[in-house]
């Protein structure tokens, strides 16, 4: 990768509990929440694994959001499940 670029980013898609919760958050919540999807896209790690699936929890305390979210395998799409703010 030259220097310029700068990770790759995986692709999000919002399955349709996500998009109902996002629905009902102000502008305010879904600018916190944006932030939170951009950490994801670029570090699809980040996470914590919930036991016995193939979800990942991911809470940012310090905007005071919530994403659970499933990972492809080849990393390259990251899909959220669901969505709090």
């Amino acid at each position: 990768m030259s220097p310029e670029h700068g990770a790759r980013r995986s692709r999000v898609i919002m399955v349709e509990p996500a998009l109902t919760q996002l629905a009902k958050l102000t502008a305010s919540e879904t600018h916190r929440l944006d932030r939170a999807i951009v950490a994801i896209s670029v570090n699809p790690g980040l996470g914590a694994e919930v036991p016995g699936t193939l979800l990942r929890d991911y809470a940012d305390e310090v905007d005071g959001v919530r994403v659970i979210y499933f990972v492809t395998a080849l990393r390259t799409i990251t899909i959220v499940a669901y969505v709090e703010a």
